[in-house]
């Protein structure tokens, strides 16, 4: 596979994968319902587990009938702690659980149960993460997940590029500054488009490759002679 340049994004994400929410079977620019999935969905990746139990967690929750964020107010607590544990959340069944229960109540009351609709109202990128960040266990982390893949969607959905997809784009020769948010947003989108391949899928593929070489004891040479390039 080709790498280090335009030519290998679309090589990059198909052997490594692009966005999770095309994973979890979303697509968030078919509407909003589809946003309000990928919330509950994103909320997920909120503790330090790793994007596999997320994506099965979701699969769980989703076979019970809890598809968006307002469905949590159907199950009890006892009920949801059985499927985060059937999930793989059980380390954080208990806290989780407490934290969906809560973010339903304050999606409810601020948002009228719905938070697709919060991408109309806010235009700033910086109003907009600030309101996100202010809801029950959502933090910087979770709101970057939830936004980066919302880009093209929501106006103001600009967050910054994650520091493990700059760190990546180095690693296998692709030029993304790093020294500021705009730069290293506008270049991944410039170098995206003129490969014909959704930028969100890029960041995710690249995330997907940091991702990978965390798993990694010994070092990589990088470019295209990167172990994880090669399956």
């Amino acid at each position: 596979m080709t790498t280090g340049g335009v030519a290998g994004l679309a090589d990059l994400v198909l052997a490594l994968g692009g966005r999770y929410s095309i994973e979890m079977g979303i697509d968030v620019d078919r509407g909003d319902e589809e946003v309000e999935r990928w919330f509950l969905a994103a909320t997920l990746f909120g503790h330090r587990i790793s994007a596999r139990t997320a994506v099965r967690t979701h699969a769980v929750l989703r076979g019970s009938g809890i598809e968006v964020i307002a469905d949590v107010t159907n199950s009890s607590w006892e009920a949801l702690v059985r499927l985060l544990d059937e999930g793989g959340y059980a380390r954080y069944d208990f806290s989780t659980a407490t934290r969906l229960q809560a973010l339903a109540i304050a999606v409810d009351n601020r948002y009228g149960g719905r938070i697709a609709d919060l991408g109309r109202l806010v235009y700033a990128p910086a109003e907009l993460e600030t309101a996100l960040d202010a809801l029950p266990g959502w933090g910087p982390t979770t709101v970057r997940v939830f936004l980066r893949e919302l880009r093209g969607r929501w106006p103001a959905a600009r967050p910054l590029v994650d520091p493990r997809a700059l760190w990546a784009a180095g690693h296998v020769g692709l030029r993304v500054p790093s020294d500021a948010l705009d730069p290293a947003l506008v270049r991944l989108e410039v170098t995206a488009a003129e490969a014909g391949v959704d930028v969100r899928d890029v960041e995710a593929a690249l995330i997907r490759l940091a991702l990978a070489h965390a798993r990694r004891a010994r070092a990589c040479p990088g470019g295209t002679a990167c172990p994880a390039l090669q399956a």
